[in-house]
């Protein structure tokens, strides 16, 4: 039976990161889900259309072809047979992700695809509504948060490595805008599952993060069989 993390949380509160250390660590494989909203949000653009409008983006999904590998780890994602892994970082394509996220039809597509990864892989998941509703069996639920002004500090930190000229305030302000839509959308919004783990990383090297959802992990294989 293939075992499953979830790690859920808001806008660069480090999930990828601390996803991927985990994975590596377990040998299990790292699916990023909000790699897949942002290259439906990616395809939007490029086609020319309002991610906002519900009725054109629920179109394009109908026929989109995403595919995704993994390579020593590394997640590559695909858009009708194109690499977009590096596309699809950019803060056009950020906010694109989330307008897109909202709609059930987006959703319901992407989460298809995730859940036929996760039947036969181990995986360690993160995004906005895995354990609430992606993987309501996981075999852990972590709910990773900082404050939004140390997850703005470390998106715009991010992006400046990338070459990318980006104003703090407007970063804080795009991560405000996110969290409002990822919480307060009808279907799957962002939420804490009752059964989730909160991990508050303001304050936690990544390391001591990773060596907290490590030690979780571990203790439940104490009393459920995990390995």
């Amino acid at each position: 039976m293939p075992k499953s993390i979830a790690i859920d949380g808001p806008a660069g509160a480090g999930k990828s990161t601390i996803a991927k250390k985990v994975s590596a660590n377990l040998g299990f494989i790292y699916l990023d889900t909000g790699a897949m909203y942002r290259t439906v949000a990616l395809k939007a653009i490029n086609e020319g259309v309002d991610t906002k409008s519900q009725n054109d983006v629920e179109k394009i999904v109908e026929n989109i072809d995403i595919t995704i590998s993994h390579e020593n780890n590394t997640q590559k994602i695909f858009l009708d047979g194109v690499d977009v892994s590096e596309a699809i970082r950019t803060p056009e394509v950020s906010a694109g992700a989330s307008n897109v996220a909202v709609f059930k039809e987006v959703r319901l597509k992407l989460v298809d695809l995730q859940r036929k990864i996760a039947s036969d892989k181990n995986v360690v998941m993160d995004g906005r509504d895995i354990g609430s509703y992606v993987l309501p069996n996981a075999d852990l639920k972590i709910f990773l948060t900082a404050t939004v002004d140390e997850r703005a500090r470390r998106r715009y930190e991010e992006l400046l490595q990338k070459g990318q000229k980006v104003d703090f305030e407007e970063v804080k302000a795009d991560m405000i805008i996110r969290d409002n839509n990822d919480s307060s959308r009808t279907f799957a919004p962002l939420v804490k599952a009752e059964d989730a783990i909160e991990v508050d990383s303001t304050s936690m090297t990544i390391d001591e993060v990773v060596e907290k959802i490590m030690y979780y992990y571990l203790e439940a294989g104490k009393t459920s069989p995990l390995q």
